[in-house]
């Protein structure tokens, strides 16, 4: 049953099968990323230069 089921599970994730158009949620390839890895970067960076400058 499990080769059944993990066949099944690959041929439905194909590419293939991706939807086009307009929708709501954002893949990488759109820029809403570029603040949220900036963001993510700048708190890493104080935080490590905080947890630094501790010892």
């Amino acid at each position: 049953m499990k080769p059944t089921l993990t066949a099944l599970a690959l041929i439905a994730a194909a590419p293939a099968f991706a939807h086009t158009g307009a929708h709501m949620h954002p893949h990488a390839d759109d820029p809403v990323w570029l603040p949220l890895l900036i963001g993510a970067l700048t708190a890493a960076s104080v935080a490590t230069f905080a947890w630094a400058r501790r010892k």
